[in-house]
């Protein structure tokens, strides 16, 4: 077997975290050992055990007696660069050293500042060959949210709407009114399960008076963000139950009553999109899909603040409605679903 089978391997170990591990990375780790694989392991949990911690456990569980002589003839493989430094667990360097592996060869560089080429310099000064950029595109893709937050500072951003054939986006009376199918409506369940926010405006809320939750049945719920800048949402509408953590940007008040966040933020109408982009990020939520409405989604749109955009287009067409955003950028992927197309953008300056 390849070294790229057995990176390839890492990273779709790392996709079983998914949802589950924000905002660190998705990590996953390969142990061979002549040319077998002895342990594999990825990160499981915000905050609990890393890749490598659980590979080794693993080669521990698999060959409990020759563990110890196998890992010190071992090649780990792992999709980013182990940790250098003391978090909600050890430096995942420290246990490569000490278990004195032959060789590891890593997919990305951690970009954080407190691991950047550090967990490589502890690995090399202990005599470790060490080996970086193996399937490295790949792995960029996998933790694009985790890398835009590291080097943008703010959460990866989708936007997310769905339009008529001929282009309205919602009825002139601010009417509830369905565009798509069953399909459509199905994925945008799983979306929330897989992402940590989502985000709708004051006009969204009334009109529609959403819950913002998955109702796949599996995964979690995202937090949910709502912008109402005087709090004129009724306390009685769906965003106000116990269902998720919500967060309400607001000029009024800054309190934690339950589940419900409110934070106060002054001049609302000056740059909204990048204070509340900015905002999250110092809120560790590292990806956020933007709901709506029409106004809001137009704000990100025109602050060039967002990563993608998932653009349902419905089989129906209206006489009349309000105008669904313009966006410009490169599509990158297009789905038939049932009557409905799935269009996918990223900006110009992406691939």
């Amino acid at each position: 077997m390849s070294d790229q089978i057995y990176m390839q391997r890492c990273l779709d170990l790392a996709t079983l975290g998914e949802g589950n591990v924000s905002p660190n990375p998705m990590v996953g780790c390969v142990i061979v050992s002549n040319n077998k694989i002895v342990g594999e392991g990825y990160h499981q949990k915000f905050g609990e055990a890393h890749a490598e911690v659980n590979a080794i456990k693993n080669v521990f569980d698999n060959y409990n007696g020759t563990a110890e002589e196998l890992l010190k003839e071992s090649t780990v493989y792992v999709s980013l660069e182990p940790c250098a430094h003391f978090g909600k667990t050890p430096p995942c360097a420290d246990l490569l050293v000490k278990h004195e592996v032959k060789k590891v060869i890593i997919c990305n560089t951690d970009p954080f500042a407190s691991v950047n080429g550090k967990g490589i310099e502890k690995l090399e000064r202990a005599g470790i060959n060490v080996e970086t950029g193996l399937l490295a595109e790949k792995g960029l893709l996998l933790n694009k949210r985790f890398f835009t937050r590291i080097s943008k500072q703010r959460p990866y951003l989708i936007l997310k709407w769905a339009q008529t054939s001929n282009g309205f986006f919602a009825p002139v009376d601010k009417s509830q009114k369905w565009i798509t199918g069953k399909i459509a409506k199905d994925l945008a369940h799983k979306w929330r399960s897989e992402e940590d926010a989502i985000l709708v405006g004051k006009q969204t809320a009334l009109a529609d008076n959403p819950r913002l939750t998955n109702r796949t049945g599996t995964g979690k719920n995202p937090i949910r963000i709502l912008i109402d800048k005087n709090l004129s949402i009724p306390t009685n509408y769906n965003l106000y139950n116990n269902e998720a953590k919500t967060i309400i940007f607001n000029e009024v008040k800054t309190d934690v009553i339950g589940n419900m966040h409110f934070v106060q933020m002054e001049d609302m109408h000056f740059y909204l999109a990048q204070k509340i982009a900015f905002q999250l990020y110092l809120m560790d939520i590292q990806s956020v899909i933007i709901e709506g409405g029409a106004v809001i989604l137009n704000q990100f749109i025109t602050a060039n603040l967002w990563d993608e955009a998932r653009i349902f287009t419905g089989g129906v067409e209206w006489e009349n409605g309000m105008q669904a955003p313009k966006i410009i950028g490169n599509i990158t992927e297009e789905y038939k679903l049932g009557p409905d197309t799935l269009t996918i953008y990223k900006p110009n300056n992406q691939i």
